[in-house]
């Protein structure tokens, strides 16, 4: 069978392991790499393969894996979508998944196309376990628990506020679902901590955590892009009580987002058009290979 042709938007710490990870796929090839800047000042690694300014340059294209800002994604769907090309993206505001769905999904089925939305970890990975876990203990509480590790979405957040520079956001658990969120920032030359702070903590991504900001001098030096999740659940089977469930994982946070992308776009290959969710595509399209030989081997 012929490979799903990929194309990947944006060359950041996603774009890099998105890359990574499809070269390990057996079932893809890369059709190219959508930068704003092209090719110029394109990283060695990358060389052999087609860089673009615009996705229209390049030739056929099955699925785009949108390694973009959380804010950029609507807008680089809709693009892709309208091109009757499948995207998948790792959107990370949960509040705003379902309007984000809506708006995919028109656009998908008036193009015969697919999309799947926050494909990362969590939202993503995590939502299938959570899912899971509630069909497990219908009655009952989750807490997931994130960290301590840095937040890719947070820190990019921080990131496009005036005057910062650099900046790392580091996600710790505090218990039951509760998080504090420690930024650590570099600031331009006469910017203002106070006024920093104050634009930080009034984002939708930080307006409901317990918010600390520092200033320091390198934002490299502390950076570590490893993260983790703590999942439990706790409640009744049927009628019966005090059911406990975990997940745990300690991750490298790039790394897991672009493999769960690779796996989300190889499953729009397999789904009618429109916008999907992870838990609503059955888990085994997110693998390659036969379909009776993964049930034999899973089931």
């Amino acid at each position: 069978m012929s490979k799903i042709k990929v194309a990947v938007v944006g060359y950041g710490n996603i774009g890099k392991c998105a890359i990574e990870a499809l070269e390990a796929a057996p079932d893809m090839e890369i059709a190219g790499i959508v930068r704003r800047s092209g090719k110029e000042g394109c990283p060695r690694e990358i060389e052999l393969y087609p860089i673009v300014k615009s996705i229209t340059e390049l030739g056929k294209v099955d699925v785009a894996i949108l390694a973009t800002p959380t804010r950029s994604v609507e807008e680089y769907a809709k693009e892709c979508l309208a091109l009757g090309i499948n995207t998948v993206d790792s959107f990370d505001i949960h509040s705003q998944i379902v309007d984000l769905r809506r708006s995919l999904d028109l656009v998908a089925k008036e193009n015969g196309a697919v999309s799947v939305i926050a494909a990362g970890w969590d939202p993503g990975s995590d939502s299938v376990v959570r899912t899971m876990m509630e069909s497990l203990a219908p009655k009952g509480i989750t807490y997931t628990n994130f960290g301590p590790g840095r937040s890719m979405g947070h820190s990019v957040c921080v990131r496009s506020k005036e005057g910062v520079k650099d900046a790392l956001s580091m996600t710790i658990p505090v218990g039951e679902g509760i998080h504090r969120r420690m930024v650590y920032v570099e600031l331009e030359d006469g910017a203002s901590l106070e006024e920093v702070t104050k634009a930080i903590k009034a984002d939708p991504y930080f307006s409901s955590d317990e918010t600390h900001v520092f200033q320091v001098e390198s934002v490299d030096a502390l950076n570590d892009v490893g993260h983790g999740v703590n999942l439990v659940r706790k409640g009744v089977s049927g009628q019966t009580h005090n059911q406990l469930f975990e997940f745990n994982m300690k991750i490298n946070n790039p790394a897991l987002t672009s493999q769960v992308l690779v796996n989300a776009a190889r499953a729009t290959m397999r789904q009618q058009p429109g916008a999907y969710t992870m838990i609503e595509i059955p888990v085994i399209d997110y693998l390659p290979g036969d379909r009776e030989e993964l049930i034999r081997h899973l089931v």
